[in-house]
């Protein structure tokens, strides 16, 4: 099958989704499927700076075309980068026909998808993920009508989980029988526990986008609030890089945190082998991928009853929840795993056996795969209007959080 996926963020930007657009990649040549990818990237220094920049690198067996997001660049100007996404789709397919299109995210890149569709024919389907679904189309008339058509118009709609679901539903009115739920997964043969833990200080780690939205500054807080002197790692860089290292200097804790900065894909396996405790705060997720991926790695996760995590842990079972922004509790719920080395160890053990029998890339590209076979061959749905009214939008002055 001749496959275009159309991504939003892919490497050098750093991203769960740009994990999961690589592994799919990576399963989709291994099935055979003739691959395409068209991906955006931020060129800008802001852009660069906020998530990592530059042109996509080559996947092997893959074709990558990287397109600048200029007019996202130039004040916020989505349109123009949609424009330039579709016509780049349909040169490609009269050059070779596409069977079937496949864009990660609603919008811009579904909402393009479905434009592309309109003018080949060509069926497709759309991975709802992250803000994405949780905060595009309650920003504005624009996007909320955008996403309303994504969400009814698309061939199939992929997402991580039923709480996911249930947002989208209740935001934008779309029918769960619309959804199709893939879990996110994980590469258990690039992430595996280390083969020996030290017997030094429990070390905790913050890993992924460094944003407010994340919860990274919730943890600082509660770091603070255990009185504790366990040394902890923020690793990554996001649009609260400074915020979060300006905090920590405010708290005293310079001398515990330290922050990596950026983090080569290959090289994260080695951070979380270099930790026993992985924090994750968060106030909604699609399907978090570095939580698998902490799993995967044999460490005892610590997040919260949230959107898109309640879907993989249970509090007590194979992970600690606490309620998103409540830092007294995630800091008492720190304390107890730092403290309690058979907690830790019961928890790990169960999440590394059950993210290796339910969220390896093997099932999980299969049932995406799945869903590529029912649509090949099927006719679009192409009954919706491609004009959009322009309204006011916050994304437009921070085109860098959405």
């Amino acid at each position: 099958m001749r496959i275009c996926f159309v991504s939003r963020r892919f490497f050098p930007a750093i991203s769960g989704m740009s994990v999961y657009a690589l592994n799919l990649l990576e399963q989709l040549v291994a099935a055979g499927h003739d691959v395409t990818m068209v991906s955006q990237y931020r060129g800008d220094p802001l852009g660069t700076r906020v998530y990592g920049g530059g042109p996509p690198p080559n996947v092997p067996g893959v074709k990558v075309i990287g397109l600048e997001q200029r007019g996202e660049q130039d004040g916020g100007d989505f349109e123009r980068d949609i424009a330039e996404l579709v016509e780049t789709i349909v040169a490609e397919h009269r050059a070779q026909p596409f069977d079937l299109l496949h864009a990660q995210y609603g919008y811009p890149t579904g909402w393009a998808a479905l434009l592309a569709s309109q003018r080949t024919g060509v069926p497709n389907l759309v991975s709802i993920q992250g803000g994405d679904g949780h905060w595009v189309g309650s920003c504005c008339e624009t996007h909320r009508l955008v996403m309303v058509r994504v969400l009814n118009h698309a061939g199939a709609l992929l997402i991580g989980g039923w709480s996911f679901a249930e947002e989208v539903r209740d935001r934008l009115g779309t029918s769960l029988e619309r959804f199709t739920v893939v879990p996110g997964a994980v590469d258990t043969n690039r992430f595996t526990p280390a083969t020996a833990r030290s017997e030094g200080a429990v070390s905790i780690l913050y890993h992924g986008r460094v944003d407010r939205r994340k919860g990274v500054l919730d943890f600082l807080h509660a770091l603070q609030l255990t009185g504790g002197e366990w040394p902890a790692t923020i690793s990554g860089i996001g649009p609260d890089l400074d915020a979060a290292k300006a905090l920590a200097e405010e708290l005293g804790l310079t001398d515990r945190v330290t922050f990596t900065g950026y983090a080569d894909y290959y090289r994260v396996p080695e951070v979380y082998r270099g930790h026993d405790i992985f924090v994750s705060p968060t106030y909604a997720e699609g399907f978090s991928n570095t939580i698998l991926e902490a799993l995967a790695s044999g460490l005892a996760v610590l997040s919260c009853r949230s959107v898109g995590v309640v879907d993989c842990l249970r509090d007590g079972e194979n992970g600690l929840l606490v309620e998103p922004g409540d830092r007294v509790v995630l800091a008492k719920a720190l304390t107890r795993l730092v403290d309690d080395a058979q907690l830790r160890r019961r928890l790990a053990a169960t999440s590394l056996e059950e993210c290796r029998r339910t969220y390896s890339w093997d099932a999980v590209g299969r049932q995406i795969m799945g869903v590529y076979e029912q649509l090949a061959g099927t006719t679009p749905d192409t009954a919706f209007d491609p004009d959009l009214p322009l309204t006011p939008c916050h994304f437009r002055a921070e085109p860098h959080l959405l």
